[in-house]
Order: C-alpha cells, then structure tokens, then sequence
C-alpha cells in the first residue's frame, strides 16, 4: 500500500521594521491557534530567522484545506497587513507521498528553486529572484 499525496507548503516572510514585530506576533500567534484546529492540517513548524525573517513549514490533506484555512479565521485577518508590514515574502508548494515534516534544508532549497514572490507595498529587490541570504534559524517550533 502506497502513502497518500499531501500538500507542502513553505513560507517566507520579512519585516520590514522592527516596529511591527508586536503587532506581527499577536497575529502570528492567533494564526498558530487556528492551524492547529484546522482539518486538513497534518504536521506543521515555524522558524524565527535572523534580520526580521519569519518562515512556516506546512503539510496539508490537499490543496483544498489548505485554501480553506488561509481564506478564514485570524489567516485571513493577518494575510492584508503582511503587505504592509513585508518587505519580503514568498511561497512555494509542492506534493510529496506522506504525511511527513520536510527538513528545513529541503524546504529552502525548494522555496529559492520553486517559490514565487508575494504582493508587498514596500518590497526589496531580492524579494522577487529569492535571493534571501541562507537561513540562521533562532529559535522555532513544531505545530
């Protein structure tokens, strides 16, 4: 018996200043509470990197949870400020066999290789040819 297809999803998110780090971590800490509830959710993590960057790691039942959680709940009230508090963000998906957490090196490599830029009102240049320097991951968590 083969494992079922899932949905990766990886995330990269900067700020653009300091000054919303409060603001970025209530909802981010609001967003976490929804994830952990959301069906479809199989396995999760979130990394904190050096210079403001924030990455989440995510496996999905397929691309229809997925959409879901991201269009309700403390997601969708977030989602419209990131535009205003990023100067870089990106995503990328991919399907694997399996429920699995990819690694973090996998997931980088996949985003630089296979990610696409996010809509921000104040980008920096690298934010569109995935240029970001190599992760130092402070400190993280599995969801």
């Amino acid at each position: 018996m083969t494992a079922a297809t899932t949905l990766v999803s990886v995330t990269r998110f900067r700020l653009r200043s300091v000054r919303f780090l409060p603001f970025f971590m209530l909802h981010a800490n609001r967003t976490i509470a929804q994830i952990r509830k959301a069906d479809g959710f199989l396995a999760g993590a979130v990394q904190r990197d050096s210079d403001h960057a924030f990455w989440t790691l995510s496996v999905w039942r397929d691309e229809p949870a997925m959409r879901a959680y991201g269009g309700s709940g403390a997601h969708r009230k977030a989602a419209p400020l990131l535009a205003e508090w990023g100067d870089e963000a990106s995503v990328a998906h991919w399907t694997q066999p399996g429920s699995a957490l990819p690694d973090w090196p996998d997931a980088v490599h996949r985003l630089r290789d296979e990610g696409r830029a996010l809509s921000l009102n104040h980008p920096r240049p690298s934010r569109t040819d995935h240029s970001f320097p190599e992760p130092r991951m402070i400190n993280g968590m599995r969801l």
